[in-house]
Order: C-alpha cells, then structure tokens, then sequence
C-alpha cells in the first residue's frame, strides 16, 4: 500500500526488496490480542461476564478455543467477543505454546491461573521462551498447588487463594498476579507494578469497570 517491495507473505520467508521512497497512506493498528485475552481470563477465573469491543477475534481463535475448553461460553461478532461462565468455575485445560497461529506465549501466565484456580489437573507446556515461569513461586505463596517439570506447569486446581504481598517479575506475570488478587481472599499487594504499564494502558481503570475492587498505592 506504501510502495515497498515485498515477498513471500504468508510464508515462512520474506524477501523484501529496497525502494527509494514510501508513498504516504493510510494504516488502522489492529486490537491487541493480548489484552483482549487478558480480560476473557479476568471474566474467567471470576466466573463471570465481558464484552469485548474493538478485537480482532480471527486472531484469537486458539485461545477462544482453550476458553470454550474450560466452559466458557463464547459468541463471536465482526469486532466483539462475549465471554459468560454462568457462574462455573472453569475447568483444567492442556496447552502447548508456540508461534503463531498457535498458543501465545504471552497468555501462558493468565492460563497458568486459570489452571491454578480450576477443577482438574491442567498442564501448561511452553516452548517459545525458557524461564518464564518465575511467577509461579508467587502463586503458591497465594495458595496454589502446582509444580514445574522441566517446561512444564503442572497444576492441581485450589478453589480459592488468599491475599498476600507478591512480586511481579515481568508484564505477563504483573497482570496475572493483579488478575489472581482481585479474585483472592483479602488483600493482595502487586509490586514491581511497572511491569505492567508497558502492556495496558489503565490497567486498574479497566478492572474496576469489571467489577474488581482495585487501586493503585504508587
């Protein structure tokens, strides 16, 4: 659309080829699929409701796969997703990480709560980046039974957790750990918060539209 020159879209290898100049245009940012996940979690674990609004849900499609999976209920328009748990508590689910189209690495720490807080055994095995289940120390000082093997998470669902002081190592861990104290008995304090302003903008402002009981203390 801007005049480059590129090849092999949709493959495995692009092969792009140097211009001159760009041509001006004009280019809407898609929805961050991320985030929109992120909040079908929060409705999740909550046994709750969301509405969506704009997603891109041709880009969710495994993850709207691995929610149904654990009895969510999902309808799908153009730009929107609703997500309703009718009050269940979800159940276990099995997931491999991996590039896209698969499982997004940067959803294995909100589905590693899930997990945490489902009926069921679930297993989490990721295979995109190693060390990256520093937050799960966190979790099982908020209660949860769970292991790690190797790149697995094995985790034996709670039916609650309970409120307490915990580190954010990093953003995908920062949002869980929010995610898992607004479902937690009593108070929960996430440090190291700034992890998670580099991936949602209003974190706390979102959440509390959803019904979480939340604040930032600096």
């Amino acid at each position: 659309m801007l005049g480059a020159k590129i090849y092999g879209v949709g493959t495995n290898t692009l092969v792009i080829k140097g211009v001159d100049y760009l041509n001006g245009g004009i280019y809407q940012v898609i929805p961050d699929r991320i985030e929109a996940g992120t909040f079908m979690v929060a409705a999740a674990i909550s046994k709750g409701y969301v509405f969506c609004r704009p997603v891109q849900p041709s880009n969710l499609k495994i993850v709207i796969n691995k929610l149904r999976e654990a009895g969510a209920d999902i309808d799908i328009g153009k730009d929107w997703i609703s997500l309703d748990m009718h009050g269940r508590r979800p159940k276990a689910v099995q997931i491999f990480t991996s590039p896209y189209p698969g499982f997004p690495t940067d959803m294995q720490a909100q589905f590693s709560l899930l997990n945490f807080i489902a009926k069921g055994v679930g297993v989490i095995t990721e295979t995109v980046f190693k060390n990256r289940f520093m937050h799960v120390p966190q979790f099982i000082h908020m209660g949860v039974h769970a292991k790690i093997n190797n790149n697995s998470i094995i985790s034996y669902g709670v039916k609650f957790l309970l409120g307490r002081t915990v580190v954010a190592s990093d953003l995908r861990s920062a949002v869980s750990l929010i995610l898992a104290g607004c479902i937690a008995d009593g108070i929960t304090i996430v440090d190291c918060i700034y992890h998670v302003d580099r991936g949602y903008d209003g974190i706390e402002y979102k959440l509390r539209k959803m019904g979480a009981n939340i604040e930032r203390i600096r």
